[in-house]
């Protein structure tokens, strides 16, 4: 039998969110956003250690009572809105290391701000990581009425094609337009060395794992909140 292979799964959750206040324990139809993430990530049984990166003590309080570990309070300085979320899983890797004295093979930064992801996705993106010879494994999805080719910009007042390379001319059925797709914030998956020695989420060889439209809500403001509530209950109601 080989070796168990060891995975660190890493929820980032600061305390200054600026456009929801508290976000990431903002009610969401009837529990804490975060609580969605816990939920799912412990129900995959795909992580050793499931921990909460936080340096705020209410946040630390509701991953607890829902069953993460907070084996430690983030620092000031890497708790700023300007702080690169690379920084942040770095450094979780390795104060759990640590702590709890192992070393990790795997770590999967899952974002709670993604709540219509669950234990099969991160089953699924857990396995292309470890059978493919590549960095890392991160989520998205197709793009379509908004694909790239359809971005403007407005130079003096006027309606231009924001990519020059790729004009919309006339018109661009949606249909005839190249695949494209679009990180969803849902999971980050990469190996230790990608993170700790590389210093990337994503490394040199990063493979999709695509998810659909209806489970791909990345809430920064209060309108993606709204509708993951009515994603929820449409979901619960069927």
């Amino acid at each position: 039998m080989g070796v168990k292979l060891k995975v660190l799964g890493i929820i980032l959750a600061r305390g200054g969110s600026k456009t929801i206040p508290k976000k990431n324990i903002k009610t969401l139809n009837g529990k804490p956003l975060m609580a969605y993430t816990i939920d799912s990530a412990l129900k995959s049984d795909v992580f050793d250690d499931f921990i909460v990166s936080t340096d705020d003590t209410n946040i630390a309080g509701v991953a607890l009572e829902y069953g993460a570990k907070v084996p430690f309070m983030r620092p000031d300085e890497l708790s700023g809105d300007t702080i690169w979320s690379r920084d942040a899983v770095k450094h979780a890797v390795l104060e759990c290391e640590k702590i709890y004295d192992k070393k990790y093979d795997y770590v999967m930064e899952l974002p709670c701000t993604a709540p219509l992801r669950n234990e099969n996705h991160i089953r699924e993106a857990y396995q292309m990581l470890i059978s493919n010879d590549v960095d890392s494994v991160t989520s998205v999805t197709r793009m379509v009425d908004k694909h790239p080719v359809r971005m403007k910009r407005i130079v003096d007042n006027n309606l231009e094609d924001f990519c020059k390379e790729f004009p919309e001319g006339e018109g661009s059925r949606k249909q005839d337009l190249e695949p494209c797709y679009i990180r969803n914030g849902a999971i980050y998956s990469m190996t230790r060395n990608c993170i700790v020695e590389k210093f990337s989420r994503h490394g040199d060889k990063c493979m999709p794992y695509v998810m659909d439209e209806d489970v791909s809500v990345n809430i920064d403001t209060i309108v993606d909140f709204k509708l993951a509530e009515i994603l929820m209950r449409e979901k619960n109601e069927n």
